[in-house]
């Protein structure tokens, strides 16, 4: 198994990002009837549901992690993801995928 870093964004339009913390959970959603964006990933936590989107520019995209136009093929509809660090302008989680390294680049 490999790890695909994303970022979680949008979270001030929701809760905020302030009780996010490494190793929280996460389930990344694909929104097939999103308008706005056709590779549109929502980000549910527990209890909650959405707290925000898988970054899908490069303005808000964290250091070498996923846009969600690069992830969203990678995964199935629904995907498990994990908290890893919580940063000034988004948080950079991870989702486990089966395909090797080398082949999750790109």
């Amino acid at each position: 198994m490999s790890r695909i870093y994303f970022t979680l964004t949008g979270t001030n339009h929701r809760y905020g990002s302030d009780f996010i913390e490494p190793g929280m959970s996460l389930r990344l959603v694909k929104e097939t009837d999103n308008e706005v964006d056709s590779e549109a990933i929502s980000v549910e936590m527990e209890g909650l549901g959405q707290v925000g989107y898988v970054a899908n520019s490069p303005y808000t995209v964290e250091g070498e992690s996923y846009s969600a136009g690069r992830l969203y093929d990678k995964i199935g509809d629904t995907a498990a993801g994990t908290v890893l660090y919580v940063l000034q302008k988004g948080v950079l989680c991870y989702v486990e995928t089966d395909a090797p390294e080398e082949e999750s680049r790109g």
